[in-house]
């Protein structure tokens, strides 16, 4: 007892006290700040976008108006005078006016023009179709969690189970530091390299595709979904695998068998992040996809993903137009998809996987 009486006397002095309650007042503070600015950022993005549906401004129609009255020409400004043939004469009769009628541009209703095929924002009848950027972003996320997920498994178990401490000591981290690679040099990487493996691979017409981009994708979301799932195999109690080998299944079958479906809540929540990794990164996809708005499933075709169309117009929209809203909304359809996610993961893979696997 009294080898803990200066510890006491120390954590009870005045002064450590005073110290504690401002260290938690400084914790509190930060995260109060911290969710202060992420409720602020979403409801200026939810602001923007909603001047889309309810604005009354001209700008929230989707044509250019016109008046539809004739433009006439006069001849006086200008010395290159128009001519105009005479069939009686076969004469041509210079500086006299012409009338010049521009078409009615075609009239569409914001949610036609939304859910329409073409994205084409600069034109004079501006077209915001979301489907071509619907599937390019489906496509490129499908493809990376296909490439990524099995790899980044596979060697969550390989580094859990098989390999010694030594080695893993080594290649964890290795692994976990593609995480910290900025997105930039992996796109500069898939735009140089690996679009041209892929183009003398396959023998396609185009350099950057979704299969490019995807590849790019997987490797930014290969980390992530390697490190959740390692945490989650490493936390199954080594009294299942004991147990299994006990029984005489090999190290193989215990590991596939028994100590990933004990880990799968997990595992899945470790894809489910690597989804919305893959759904809301923009460098990536914005230069190894080739950035084309197609109506396409190939996935050796350009496409163009909600991110990239944020990150390569937002400078340049003018602001309060429908361009800019239109981009807002986009960005609330990423914060819903994430939002679906994290919702998904907290209501089904912790109450109902937990409870499958783990009998709680």
């Amino acid at each position: 007892m009294s080898k803990l009486d200066p510890l006491l006397r120390y954590l009870l002095h005045p002064s450590r006290r005073k110290i504690d309650v401002f260290a938690e007042t400084l914790v509190k503070g930060t995260a109060a700040t911290s969710i202060l600015i992420i409720l602020l950022i979403f409801f200026f993005v939810f602001r923007e976008a909603s001047s889309l549906f309810f604005s009354d401004s001209p700008q929230a129609t989707s044509t250019i108006q016109s008046s539809g009255a004739p433009t006439e020409y006069n001849p006086d400004s200008s010395s290159d005078a128009p001519a105009e043939y005479n069939p009686d004469g076969d004469t041509l009769e210079l500086n006299k006016p012409v009338a010049v009628t521009a078409p009615e541009p075609e009239k569409l209703s914001l949610f036609e023009n939304l859910f329409s095929k073409i994205w084409q924002p600069v034109s004079s009848v501006p077209k915001f179709g979301i489907l071509p950027l619907i599937i390019g972003t489906a496509k490129t996320t499908i493809i990376a969690i296909l490439i990524g997920a099995p790899l980044a498994i596979l060697a969550a178990l390989n580094i859990t189970f098989f390999v010694s401490p030594r080695v893993r000591e080594i290649v964890k981290p290795a692994i976990e530091m593609l995480a910290n690679f900025p997105s930039v040099v992996i796109g500069f990487f898939c735009l140089m390299d690996v679009a041209t493996l892929v183009k003398a691979t396959f023998d396609i017409d185009f350099r950057l595709n979704a299969l490019t981009g995807g590849i790019g994708l997987a490797i930014a979301v290969t980390p992530i979904i390697f490190t959740v799932a390692e945490d989650a195999l490493s936390t199954v109690p080594q009294s299942y695998r004991q147990a299994s080998l006990a029984l005489g299944a090999t190290e193989w079958q215990t590991a596939y068998r028994v100590m990933l479906p004990a880990a799968l809540p997990g595992v899945f929540a470790a894809v489910l992040l690597g989804i919305g990794r893959a759904f809301g990164e923009t460098m990536i996809a914005l230069m190894a996809t080739g950035n084309a708005p197609m109506m396409s499933f190939g996935i050796f075709d350009p496409s163009r993903t909600f991110a990239a169309t944020i990150g390569a117009e937002m400078g340049e929209v003018i602001w309060g137009s429908e361009h800019y809203n239109i981009l807002f909304f986009l960005g609330v359809l990423l914060f819903l998809f994430t939002f679906s996610l994290n919702a998904i993961t907290e209501l089904y893979v912790k109450k109902r996987l937990m409870k499958k696997f783990q009998g709680s």
